[in-house]
């Protein structure tokens, strides 16, 4: 048990008992305790003047709050007997200020014990999180949940996350493939594992046969842009390529309006960093001069960066940029890109299309990657069941009876 913690920063609790946390005992998943304690945060979340400055955070609360909670929970009523594996070690994401919080409730849901490494930069939405969880557990009726949620920062130190993983039951790794091969370096106990999540790519798919029909064509792109500029395209659910199908004049008319309503919202909410503007630049330039079979589009500033391709290329999921860089590319039908898609990819936004289309499409093609469906402006809600992982199933244990 004696390790040098000195390092470690320790945002909930103030001085942590780690022996007592690590004889905790772990709850059956979505115990009362937990969803009273998940309820109250999203109140205090909801009421917090600073909280409401913050979409995700408001997201979050939203999503925590106890109508939810039982939502979720009636869609796991097989009346298995379950209790949680133990204790859960998490290393959230560095650039995704709340996926921190998301990976916690998941691990309390599913009743466990939970040590959560946030960022180490320091976001404002951590901060309210935090002292929000402080406020609720120094209330007599949240105690029993103390040694339940431990959130910490440090920066990388091999032996601190060698002291975490060798008590954990489950590490839950956020990151991309680097992130989670180091973390892999600190060995586990003999029947626990890591449950990871790895950096991952997505597209939008629009049928322009349909778009923007009865829909304000400016929602859409609203919608868009909270997919994609809200976290400068880094969270893995954000759309880097857009696919048009339809008729070549629905097509071209369906750019020319979905790319100017977009181009409206970025120039009016989006500060577009100097080293980004360059950089999308020279990606898009850079990518272009390798190949002959795309063209960067003409735009009247580089808000936003669109390549056009002439043919589906392999390894694009490697070529991404940031900040609004867009790869295009006009197909007959939805199939047409199975061949493009491989492990990386995850998540499938659509805009226009029937969902018996994209059932046959993942029946039909069967393609490597793509576990999640969604429409147009949701990309970044959040789910118990993710990168095809049912969370609630994967950190608790079933008992036979």
């Amino acid at each position: 048990m004696v390790q040098d913690l000195s390092e470690v920063e320790y945002c909930v609790p103030d001085n942590p008992d780690f022996q007592s946390i690590f004889g905790a005992k772990g709850y059956t998943p979505f115990c009362d305790e937990v969803t009273a304690f998940l309820d109250a945060l999203s109140a205090c979340l909801m009421r917090d003047e600073q909280a409401r400055n913050f979409p995700d955070v408001v997201s979050f609360a939203f999503w925590c709050r106890a109508g939810a909670l039982r939502a979720m929970k009636a869609s796991y009523s097989d009346h298995e007997l379950r209790l949680g594996r133990g204790i859960v070690f998490h290393v959230a994401p560095s650039n995704v200020p709340m996926n921190f919080a998301y990976s916690l409730v998941v691990g309390l849901l599913a009743g466990n014990v939970n040590i959560v490494r946030v960022p180490s930069r320091d976001f404002p939405q951590i901060q309210i999180i935090c002292s929000t969880i402080r406020a609720l557990l120094g209330q007599e009726k949240f105690r029993q949940l103390l040694n339940h949620i431990v959130l910490v920062r440090y920066e990388k130190n091999d032996a601190i996350t060698d002291f975490f993983s060798e008590h954990c039951d489950v590490r839950v790794i956020w990151g991309g493939d680097q992130t989670i091969n180091n973390i892999r370096r600190s060995p586990l106990p003999p029947r626990s594992f890591d449950l990871t999540f790895a950096d991952r790519y997505s597209l939008c798919v629009i049928n322009a046969d349909v778009y923007p029909g009865k829909d304000d064509p400016a929602q859409i792109a609203r919608d868009f842009y909270n997919d994609t500029y809200l976290f400068d395209q880094n969270a893995c659910t954000s759309p880097h390529m857009v696919v048009w199908v339809g008729s070549a004049r629905n097509v071209e008319k369906a750019k020319k309006l979905f790319w100017h309503n977009l181009h409206l919202i970025v120039a009016e909410k989006y500060k577009l960093q100097p080293v980004s503007s360059v950089n999308k630049l020279v990606d898009a330039y850079r990518f272009a001069a390798n190949s002959s079979a795309c063209h960067v589009q003409k735009m009247e500033d580089n808000l936003i960066v669109r390549v056009q391709l002439e043919h589906l290329i392999d390894g694009l999921e490697d070529a991404r940029s940031m900040c609004g860089y867009f790869y295009e590319y006009t197909a007959d039908t939805l199939n047409e890109i199975a061949v493009l898609i491989n492990r990386k990819f995850q998540t499938l936004v659509y805009y226009g299309m029937d969902l018996d289309v994209m059932r046959q499409f993942i029946e039909q093609c069967r393609p490597t990657g793509i576990d999640r469906i969604v429409p147009i402006g949701r990309t970044l809600e959040f789910s118990l069941v993710w990168d095809g992982y049912d969370l609630i199933y994967q950190l608790s244990r079933k008992v036979s009876l």
